[in-house]
C-alpha cells in the first residue's frame, strides 16, 4: 500500500504543478481501489493536500505567477464553504457523494473544452469582482470538504473565465487559496475520526517534493494544450467515477447481475 500510496504522490504531485491543482481527483479514487470508503479517501484526500499545495505555490510563486490579493480573497471565503463541506460529508449517503463527484467532473472536462485561456492577461479587482470571488470561493470549499479536492479545477478555469487571469496566474492563485480551506477543513474531519493521517503525509510530502516539474511542464505548453491535456485528464477520470458508482447504485448492481447470469447460462 506504502509503495501505491508514494506513485499516487509522485502523480499528484506533477499534475498539481502542472494544472494547479490540489490532487483531490487522484487521490480519491485511488484511496477507494485501496480499500477506503468514499467518506475517509475525500478527508484523507483533503490533508494530503495541505502539503501539496505548499510546493506548488512556491513553484508559481517563483515565476510571479500568483494573484496574492486575490488568492486572499479566495482563501478566506473557502474557509467558511470547506465547514459546510466538511458537515455535510458527514451526513450525505455514499451513493450520492460518488455521483456528486461524477456531476463535477463532467462540469469541469465541459469547461475545459469550451475556453481557452490567455496567457497575457491578469486578475483586475474591482467591487463586484472581490464580491465574485468571494462567492466562488464559498462554492469552492463546500465542494472541498464534500469531495476532498483542493478547489483548483473548479478555481482555476473559473478564474480565467470570469475574471480574467492567465492560465499561470488562476494556478499559482488557486494553489494558494486551497492550502487555509485545506487546512481548515482537515481540522474539522479530524475532530470526526475521518482523516488517516499517515497515509496522507506520505501523499502530501511526496507531490510536494515533485511539482516543481509539473510547474515546468505548464511553462513549456501553450494554454489550449493546457486546457486539452486538463479535459483528458478529467475525461478518463469520469469514466472510472461512473464505474465505480455504477457498483453500487441498487438499480444498476440488478442490471448488471441480471446480464451477468444471462451470459453464464448461455
Amino acid at each position: 500500500m506504502w509503495t501505491i500510496l508514494g506513485i499516487v504522490g509522485i502523480i499528484c504531485g506533477i499534475f498539481s504543478g502542472l494544472f494547479g491543482i490540489g490532487g483531490g481527483t487522484i487521490i480519491v479514487p485511488a484511496l477507494v481501489a485501496l480499500g477506503f470508503s468514499q467518506r475517509h479517501a475525500v478527508a484523507t484526500s483533503l490533508a494530503a493536500i495541505v502539503p501539496t499545495s505548499i510546493g506548488g505555490v512556491a513553484s508559481y510563486a517563483a515565476g510571479g505567477d500568483v494573484d496574492w490579493i486575490a488568492a486572499a480573497l479566495l482563501a478566506s471565503s473557502m474557509i467558511i464553504g470547506s465547514q459546510l463541506g466538511s458537515w455535510l460529508l458527514s451526513k450525505l449517503s455514499e451513493l450520492f457523494l460518488r455521483w456528486m463527484y461524477a456531476a463535477f467532473l463532467v462540469f469541469v472536462v465541459i469547461t475545459q473544452i469550451i475556453f481557452t485561456p490567455s496567457r497575457d492577461q491578469s486578475i483586475h479587482l474591482s467591487a463586484l469582482s472581490v464580491v465574485g470571488i468571494l462567492a466562488l470561493g464559498i462554492v469552492i470549499g463546500m465542494l472541498s470538504g464534500l469531495l476532498g479536492i483542493g478547489g483548483g479545477a473548479i478555481a482555476v478555469p473559473s478564474l480565467s473565465l470570469f475574471f480574467g487571469a492567465s492560465d499561470l496566474i488562476a494556478r499559482g492563485t488557486s494553489l494558494l487559496a486551497m492550502f487555509p480551506s485545506a487546512i481548515a477543513g482537515t481540522i474539522a474531519n479530524w475532530k470526526r475520526s475521518l482523516v488517516h493521517l499517515a497515509q496522507a503525509l506520505t501523499i502530501g510530502i511526496v507531490a510536494a517534493v515533485c511539482t516543481p516539474l509539473g510547474n515546468m511542464l505548464a511553462n513549456a505548453v501553450s494554454p489550449r494544450m493546457g486546457a486539452n491535456l486538463f479535459a483528458l485528464y478529467f475525461a478518463v477520470l469520469l469514466i472510472r467515477c461512473v464505474y465505480t458508482a455504477l457498483q453500487i447504485t441498487p438499480c444498476a448492481k440488478q442490471f448488471i447481475r441480471k446480464k451477468s447470469i444471462k451470459a453464464h447460462d448461455k
